[in-house]
C-alpha cells in the first residue's frame, strides 16, 4: 500500500505530498514542495526516508518555492513541466508581492504528458492536464508492478488543511508522519486541476476553461471512480465523490447522461 503523506505548507496553504512505496520503504518522491523547506526536510527525516525526486504539477509560486532548498539539501533531480520550466529557473519574476523571496531552481528534467517515470519503487505515469496553467501535469502513482491495483493512503503531520471525509480518511494524530491508511486504487497527485468540492482558477495567466475542463473529462475516463485524489488545496477526495457532487462538473455530467462521449463512462452517469 502507497504511503501518502501531506504537509499543508506557506500562507496559501499549498499540499506538498512525501510518497513512498509503503510504511516501510526508505525512498520517497516529494511532489509539490511549495514553502517550509527545513519542515518537508524534517518530515522526510522524521519518516527514516531519502528524497529520491522532486516533482512538480506546475510552476505557480505556491508550489514550487521550497523546491530550490529541498533539492539544494537533498541533491534530488527536479522533473518540472516541459513549458514552466523558465517560471522556475526566474521564480521571483512570477511571484505575487508579499510572498517570498524564493530561491530559482534549473530542472534537470522536463516532463510534458506521456512519460513513465520508476522512481522509488514507484510507478508513475504522467499525464498532461493543462487549464490551470498551460503545461500542468498530473502525476498517477502505484507500487512498482503492482500497476493502479494497490495504491493506498496516510495523513502526515499538520495535515488538516489537506484531510477528507472519514470516509476516506481519519484525523492524523499529533506528531510528524503519523496517521490512518485507507485502501483506494491509484493516486492521483492532481496538483490544481480538481479540488474537493471546487477545481482549479482560470483566471491566471494561461488559465482555460474549456481546456480544464477536457483535462477533468480525461481523468475521470481514465481512472476508476474510486481513486483517491491528492489536490494542491483543500482536502483530499475521490473521483467518485467529485463526479456525483462537484457543482463545477454539471456540464461533464449532462454530456455523459445525454451522450456516449469519451468525457466519463457512460455508467458514471446518473
Amino acid at each position: 500500500m502507497i504511503d501518502v503523506r501531506a504537509f499543508t505548507v506557506g500562507p496559501i496553504q499549498e499540499n506538498a505530498y512525501i510518497v513512498r512505496a509503503n510504511v516501510e520503504a526508505q525512498r520517497a518522491v516529494i511532489v509539490d514542495p511549495g514553502e517550509e523547506p527545513q519542515r518537508l526536510l524534517d518530515g522526510a527525516r522524521a519518516l527514516g526516508v531519502e528524497i529520491e525526486a522532486i516533482l512538480v504539477t506546475h510552476c505557480h509560486f505556491d508550489h514550487i518555492g521550497a523546491v530550490a532548498p529541498v533539492a539544494e539539501a537533498t541533491g534530488a533531480p527536479v522533473y518540472c513541466p516541459e513549458v514552466e520550466a523558465p517560471l522556475l529557473a526566474d521564480i521571483t519574476k512570477w511571484t505575487m508581492p508579499g510572498f517570498g523571496p524564493f530561491e530559482s531552481w534549473n530542472a534537470e528534467h522536463t516532463v510534458k504528458g506521456g512519460e513513465r517515470l520508476e522512481l522509488a519503487s514507484l510507478d508513475i505515469e504522467v499525464l498532461s492536464t493543462p487549464g490551470h496553467s498551460p503545461g500542468h501535469v498530473t502525476y498517477a502513482i502505484a507500487p512498482a508492478g503492482g500497476g493502479a491495483s494497490a495504491a493506498g493512503v496516510q495523513a502526515g503531520e499538520d495535515a488538516a488543511g489537506a484531510q477528507s471525509d472519514s470516509a476516506t480518511m481519519q484525523t492524523p494524530a499529533a506528531g510528524a508522519g503519523e496517521g490512518a491508511a485507507a485502501s483506494c486504487p491509484i493516486a492521483l497527485l492532481s496538483g490544481d486541476v480538481l479540488f474537493a468540492g471546487s477545481v482549479g482558477r482560470v483566471d491566471l495567466p494561461g488559465g482555460d476553461w474549456p481546456t480544464l475542463e477536457r483535462s477533468i473529462g480525461a481523468l475521470m475516463s481514465r481512472f476508476p471512480r474510486e481513486s483517491t485524489v491528492y489536490p494542491g488545496h483543500m482536502g483530499i477526495t475521490t473521483l467518485a465523490r467529485e463526479w456525483d457532487a462537484n457543482p463545477f462538473l454539471s456540464e461533464l455530467r449532462a454530456s455523459a447522461m445525454s451522450t456516449t462521449a469519451s468525457q466519463a463512462p457512460t455508467s458514471w452517469g446518473p
